[in-house]
């Protein structure tokens, strides 16, 4: 009897976000592949499958994820960005901890130690079926975040060499969990030798065959759980190195789902739900919102964020809010549903020049319904800026950009050449929206504290409702 040629399959997914309702259907498809499969298969996730922007997500802390990779039976995952940033260190140790395989990372070390932490390996070997997998993986260098979390994040390039090198030796496939972007993954291939396959993810980027860089498959399989990616390698039956083989992205078919998985989905939302039940306030009043900027809401979120940054003044955009917070009690999960997004305040020193721009774009409807994705932001459009410790008369010209305001700040005009320190927004530092914001130095990021964690406490606050009412912009023509 002749001998089989031997196969590896390497399904993968990355940035599922908490799409919780493709967890099911991709189980499904891999429970399918497994099936089919004439060879080993191995299955990897490449970060971002955690977003605090899911109910399940926040209401578990994460404990949520972790089951869905359990119970759908992955080999191996790194990390990314909304894992890294969003969680404590000791939240991201709980929530490792119980995880069925290992989390691989190698450009991510504490910053006490300069170690990576008890739950993470720089790489490993996987055995399957007598095939050996190297793995490492690392994950976007955000240095300046990651160090306010007591974190090291290392440039990739030479981390990886470093592994690579090593599992050169002890494995027979060697592949790379990529959380940083397709130029990098581009870059890493054409620079790394003996790399069978970067899976990547962080840009979302859809691959759907890989791209062939120095013998490297670099692959890639979209956002949201739409696609699962594959990948195959093949050597002959008298041995000698695994080739590829062929590789493509398989659509999700919402409509399958996995038992166990869907039953544990619903159980997890129900878990969630009760611990987001909390009760953060009671009001005697609604709190409109307009996304023009100037409404009761995104005031309160405006002056959320200029009490818990301690500046002159606050900049916000209205588009946080996602509707009008109701009369009556408030919960920790009402919060969560109305400002979802992973945002993060942090201050700055800003020109009154480039205040002063901002304000005026945000008048114009192209600034107010500009879509943004990416930067932490979950918002459906960008909305105008909503304002606290400023004053603004406005005239409205005939033209676009024809915007005639003049800015108070404590009773004193704005001086377009004076620094002023000013409240805002993490995502505004990555030029996202309003693009003079950007300009600002010294900027300070106060993680982990989400935006829906400052209106908790500004709900608290006596006489934040009465404050919150009055109108920061006002017509020059009244």
């Amino acid at each position: 009897m002749a001998a089989k040629t031997q196969s590896v399959t390497i399904l993968h997914t990355n940035d599922i976000h908490s799409h919780f309702e493709r967890m099911s259907p991709i189980a499904a498809l891999m429970d399918e592949q497994r099936a089919a499969a004439e060879g080993a298969v191995l299955m990897l996730d490449i970060g971002d499958h955690m977003d605090r922007a899911a109910a399940e997500t926040e209401g578990t802390r994460g404990q949520a994820n972790i089951d869905i990779l359990n119970l759908t039976g992955y080999d191996a995952v790194t990390i990314g960005n909304n894992e890294g940033l969003t969680f404590s260190s000791a939240e991201l140790e709980r929530l490792y901890a119980g995880l069925h395989c290992p989390v691989v990372c190698c450009n991510f070390l504490e910053s006490a130690t300069g170690e990576p932490p008890v739950w993470m390996k720089r790489s490993t070997v996987i055995d399957k079926d007598g095939v050996r997998i190297g793995i490492t993986g690392a994950t976007a260098p955000f240095h300046t975040y990651y160090a306010l979390l007591g974190w090291e994040a290392l440039e990739p390039e030479e981390a990886l060499r470093e592994q690579v090198e090593q599992l050169a030796p002890q494995s027979d496939i060697i592949v790379i969990l990529s959380h940083l972007g397709l130029a990098a993954d581009r870059e890493l291939a054409a620079k790394l030798n003996g790399v069978h396959a970067i899976l990547g993810g962080h840009t979302h980027h859809v691959l759907e065959e890989p791209l062939l860089i120095n013998g490297t498959a670099v692959c890639g399989a979209g956002k949201f759980g739409r696609l699962v990616g594959s990948i195959r390698f093949e050597r002959e039956p008298d041995g000698g190195p695994f080739r590829y083989a062929g590789g493509r992205c398989l659509p999700v078919d919402p409509d399958r789902l996995n038992e166990r998985v869907a039953l544990a989905g619903g159980i997890l939302l129900d878990r969630a739900r009760e611990a987001l039940d909390e009760t953060i306030a009671v009001t005697d009043r609604e709190l409109p919102l307009d996304l023009a900027g100037d409404s009761p809401f995104s005031n309160l979120l405006a002056q959320a964020v200029r009490r818990f940054t301690g500046s002159q003044f606050a900049l916000v955009n209205a588009g946080q809010l996602l509707g009008p917070l109701p009369k009556g009690r408030v919960t920790a999960g009402m919060l969560h549903a109305l400002c979802p997004s992973p945002i993060n305040p942090c201050t700055m020193k800003l020109k009154g020049s480039d205040v002063r721009r901002a304000l005026e774009q945000s008048r114009t409807a192209e600034y107010r319904d500009k879509i943004v994705y990416g930067y932490g932001f979950r918002g459906e459009r960008l909305g105008g800026l909503a304002v606290d410790g400023l004053n603004i008369l406005s005239e409205q010209g005939p033209m676009p950009y024809d915007e005639r305001i003049a800015v108070f700040v404590d009773g004193q005009p704005l001086e377009d050449e004076a620094e002023y320190t000013v409240g805002t927004l993490d995502m505004f530092t990555f030029r996202a929206g309003y693009e003079t914001i950007g300009n600002g130095r010294e900027v300070a990021f106060m993680l982990p504290h989400f935006l829906r964690s400052l209106l908790a406490m500004e709900l608290k606050r006596p006489g934040s409702l009465e404050t919150c009412a009055e109108p920061r912009f006002r017509s020059a023509l009244r």
